[in-house]
């Protein structure tokens, strides 16, 4: 039974600060599979990142989110988990993905140092790179696009309401 509510996206277009308030306005628990992960490893994600290499990171994202198991939840993932098969496999199969969707212009106005934020940047990658690599997957995995562009977190909450028929 699809259930939960699962939110993917670049990092900085909120995911995590808008799961929280769409949990609480539909009673549902919070999950931030970042923590998931920091929880499992006993390492900040910058530090697996530095630790284990950018593909080990990888995979054990996608360890971690292929075993999520839930129920009644909004679950925030980490930019990345749209490089797991396994973890967008079972995550569509245990609720229904939305993708936050922001131009790069606003994306660059928001983000600050990627690296303090244990975001996976290959040597020589820039952030249009990874955007541009992660724009189709995220689409491809989407059961719904919700579009941030000049949207306020209030906005965007409610916009994902009402697609979801609240």
């Amino acid at each position: 039974m699809k259930d939960n509510i699962i939110l993917i996206g670049m990092p900085g277009v909120g995911k995590s600060t808008v799961g929280v308030i769409l949990a609480k306005e539909l009673g549902f628990q919070f999950v931030d599979s970042d923590l998931l992960i920091q929880r499992q490893e006993k390492r900040l994600l910058k530090q697996i990142i530095e630790e284990d290499g950018i593909d080990g990171f990888i995979e054990i994202e996608n360890q971690v989110n292929r075993s999520i198991d839930t129920h009644n939840a909004v679950i925030a993932t980490g930019g990345s988990v749209v490089y797991g098969r396994e973890a967008m496999e079972n995550l569509g199969r245990i609720g229904k993905i939305v993708y936050l969707r922001l131009s790069y212009e606003k994306l660059q106005e928001r983000l600050g140092n990627l690296h303090g934020r244990g975001v996976i940047v290959r040597k020589g990658q820039t952030l249009l790179d990874i955007y541009k690599e992660r724009i189709p997957l995220y689409e491809q995995y989407a059961d719904l696009v919700i579009d941030e562009e000049d949207k306020n977190i209030e906005e965007t909450l409610q916009t994902i309401l009402e697609s979801l028929g609240q």
